[in-house]
């Protein structure tokens, strides 16, 4: 027998010892029954494994063997310590001091391979070798933590993955039907090209967390560091989190593609109704370049010395387009026609902008000659009542301005000239002779200032101060229709 590890134990510490010892043994059996029904431990002895987890669990996978192998010579030592103490109530010296060698000495041989921590795990060992029983509870300690580590890392990657893997293949197969669906395929589209990339990404992760789950671990400490049986009961879980980051970038991207193909479903379903929209923009811009045109020949009829601007014709290469949309919305090819759809909604809109547009500078000599013919009415009607309209030169400006505005075609300069001259006919000269008609020329000057002033024109403009200068634009005031 060896030499004792330390001093000789009373009894009472015999004893003490001995209940340590027994509750320790009762605990260690109890983890390592757990250990033995663990879900992880059952997946990975039929696994196909790989990588990192197949390399691990080469060294690892002998723990659980070698735990029982030293449970059994735990509990050998432990009850060989108690049939000592048996034998005396009251033991004496030599009892005491095997006992004391049993319980505290390297008094129990194990086989070679057990080594004394998970950092040498595999490498050589002795045949045999002998520890005390504390070493051999270290001993067991380690190789317990070492193959939980594993064991547990494995069962929650298996736990947490499969079942997500699962649920995102069965979404992609909804995306993949409804790519078809509306002609987006592999090679044709890029969401097609996306889908498919995903599916061998979804596939080779399904493939990793069967084969290798530990490449989808990350501890929160070192692996396999030594632990202790705490207060007699199994070791706790090892700490650490699922990789998920793989996972949740094909998520988004699957459901950043979802997203798209929603938006040309949306597009199948109102595309005939958009197409609609725009062919009846282009027969409004048709209607009215149409009237532009007709009224273009009146004015060039009526209206004397005026440019009046060219009438475009239809847009013939956006009917184009709208031949090809149509093609395509037959044809089902929708990711294709949903940017063509958009630039033609905003290619029609321009175009009834354009016609518009065109009509408004057409008829603008019209509508100024309106507006001419407005003024001449609302002066006339203001020299009735300033009772200035029989007065000979009021009556002469007044016959020269209608006869401009009525006459075919109109000189609308020299028009505007004649309704500039018959308003100042209704100013008096300061100091000229009252004939009753009003108070005096102040009020007769404040009354056309009214009628100026609801017309919306100012002293000194273009209607009202006279002969329009060298250059100027009559029309350039007036915006609108024809009057």
């Amino acid at each position: 027998m060896a030499a004792s590890a330390g001093p000789v134990l009373s009894r009472e510490e015999v004893d003490r010892a001995l209940a340590r010892l027994g509750a320790e043994r009762d605990a260690v059996e109890s983890a390592l029954l757990s250990l033995q029904d663990h879900p992880g431990l059952r997946l990975l002895d039929g696994a196909d494994l790989t990588g990192r987890t197949q390399e691990r669990w080469a060294v690892v996978g002998q723990g659980l063997p070698m735990l029982w192998a030293l449970f059994d010579r735990y509990s050998e030592a432990l009850a060989s310590a108690r049939a000592v103490r048996a034998r005396k109530p009251r033991p004496g010296g030599p009892e005491l001091a095997e006992l004391s060698e049993l319980l505290t000495g390297d008094a129990v041989t194990v086989p070679g391979g057990a080594p004394d921590g998970p950092q040498r795990l595999g490498a050589p060992a002795r045949l045999v070798e002998r520890v005390s029983l504390d070493g051999l509870m270290d001993r067991m300690n380690a190789w317990y933590a070492t193959v939980l580590e594993v064991v547990s890392a494995a069962d929650a990657v298996w736990t947490a993955l499969p079942a997500r893997i699962d649920l995102l293949i069965a979404e992609l197969r909804r995306v993949q039907t409804l790519a078809a669906s509306l002609g987006v395929r592999v090679g044709g589209h890029p969401l097609g090209d996306d889908l498919d990339a995903l599916d061998a990404d979804l596939g080779g992760l399904r493939t990793e967390v069967r084969s290798d789950p530990l490449a989808l671990w990350r501890p929160a400490r070192v692996p396999a560091q030594r632990g202790t049986v705490p207060d007699g009961g199994a070791l706790a879980t090892p700490s650490g989190v699922v990789d998920t980051e793989r996972f949740d970038l094909a998520g988004r991207a699957l459901d950043g593609v979802r997203l798209e193909l929603e938006n040309l479903l949306r597009l199948r379903d109102d595309a005939e109704e958009r197409l609609q929209g725009v062919g009846d923009l282009l027969q409004r811009a048709d209607a009215t370049l149409a009237e532009a045109r007709r009224a273009r020949g009146e004015v060039l009829a009526k209206i004397a010395a005026t440019e009046v601007p060219a009438v475009p014709g239809p847009a013939s290469a956006l009917r184009e387009r709208i031949v090809v949309a149509l093609e395509l919305r037959q044809s089902g090819q929708w990711y294709r026609l949903a940017p063509l759809l958009d630039a033609l909604e905003d290619a029609a809109a321009k175009e009834l902008a354009r016609a518009r547009q065109s009509l408004t500078e057409v008829t603008q000599p019209l509508a100024v000659r309106a507006e001419l013919r407005g003024r001449l009415d609302a002066y006339k009607a203001m020299a009735a009542r300033l009772r200035v309209a029989e007065d000979p030169e009021v009556v002469e400006r007044y016959e020269k301005a209608r006869w401009l505005l009525w006459s075919a075609p109109c000189d609308l300069r020299a028009a505007a000239g004649a309704v500039a001259r018959f308003q100042q006919a209704l100013r008096p000269a300061p100091g000229g002779p009252d004939d009753g008609a009003a108070t005096g020329p102040a009020d007769l000057v404040d009354a056309v200032d009214a009628v100026d002033a609801a017309d919306g024109t100012q002293q000194g403009g273009a209607w009202a101060g006279g002969e329009p200068a060298d250059g100027q634009a009559v029309d350039g005031r007036v915006q609108g229709g024809r009057g």
